[in-house]
């Protein structure tokens, strides 16, 4: 698969090597000393080649790979949003090959909001025909208490705009049980999910000790949350369970279930999308500021453990970082 050289990659890393962008000539700096630009497009590692679910503590153990993955993070700025969904579409197919060959399956979790409008070329081909959807293992990163076919459900949006058009097989799309109150749905939810590591489905961070989801796709709101983790709220500082609830969220519907930050940290990938000049405050911040523990945003405190964060923007996104 190929694309032109659409974006602007800025890469914050002790280790590249599991991307190849195409180089150019060199870009001004970002007055931060662990920026530095790259031009091109992402590309990481995979293979057509599929095997049967292997044992997840023989990948999750394997030094190579945890050396391979440690402490990535890269910054791609598009000119476009349709240059946008066709990289990330590109990056989540070939994961998809990738971990589908290293252990038989595919951990995907999902997001709400412009997220998946984001997703939407996964379901065009050459993706829809290429892509081994019958490895594909769906979660959510967080969800509102609500009816599966209520307009605020996240799981309503992802299987209108695109579940539905791809063919992951439905006992594999991991949904909330929403005849639960909000304490329950979190605690039925991690229980599946500890189920499912004992099946060899989920791994396991050895690092950690949390479940390690092979790629979590993610939006951030305008405020700088991410999941249902908002500033200020006491959730944010759970680091004990797997899954938690809210009950107060600032943004209705106010009853949801998110995953916790080890949780998160713990991914094998992220790819974060954010878009729109509502979040260069955010951004900003995240990404150019004194890190302030006391004032930390959510998004701030999303650090892989073991992994690869990718921030896929767009320039009103990141119109506050004026030197890029």
């Amino acid at each position: 698969m190929s694309l032109p050289a659409v974006a602007t990659a800025v890469a914050a890393s002790t280790s590249l090597s599991s991307v190849s962008p195409r180089r150019s000539s060199p870009a001004s700096r970002v007055p931060a000393p662990h920026l530095r630009f790259l031009h091109g497009r992402l590309s990481s590692s995979s293979s057509s080649s599929l095997s049967p679910l292997a044992p997840v503590s023989a990948v999750a153990s394997s030094p190579a790979a945890a050396g391979e993955a440690a402490s990535r993070k890269k910054l791609i700025i598009f000119d476009a949003e349709e240059e946008l969904a066709a990289s990330l579409a590109e990056h989540t197919a070939e994961l998809s090959a990738k971990f589908a060959a290293e252990r038989g399956a595919f951990t995907v979790v999902l997001s709400g909001g412009s997220l998946v409008k984001a997703l939407r070329k996964l379901a065009e081909p050459p993706y829809l025909e290429a892509v081994d959807w019958s490895r594909w293992h769906v979660f959510w990163v967080d969800e509102r208490v609500v009816p599966k076919d209520h307009a605020d459900s996240n799981y309503k949006l992802a299987s209108d705009e695109f579940l539905s058009k791809v063919p992951i097989p439905a006992d594999q799309i991991y949904a909330i049980n929403d005849a639960l109150s909000a304490e329950g749905a979190a605690e039925d939810y991690e229980a599946r999910l500890r189920q499912l590591v004992k099946d060899g489905v989920i791994a396991m961070s050895p690092v950690t000790g949390f479940p390690k989801f092979d790629l979590m796709l993610m939006g951030m709101g305008p405020d700088g949350h991410v999941a249902s983790l908002f500033p200020g709220h006491p959730v944010v500082h759970e680091n004990q369970k797997w899954v938690t609830f809210v009950k107060d969220s600032p943004k209705p519907p106010p009853e949801r279930i998110t995953f916790t930050l080890p949780v998160i940290n713990s991914s094998a990938y992220i790819s974060l999308v954010v878009t729109g000049a509502g979040k260069a405050g955010a951004v900003h911040k995240a990404l150019l500021e004194e890190h302030n523990t006391s004032d930390l945003l959510p998004v701030e405190m999303v650090s892989l453990q073991d992994g690869e964060l990718t921030w896929f923007t767009d320039k009103p996104a990141v119109s506050m970082l004026s030197r890029i």
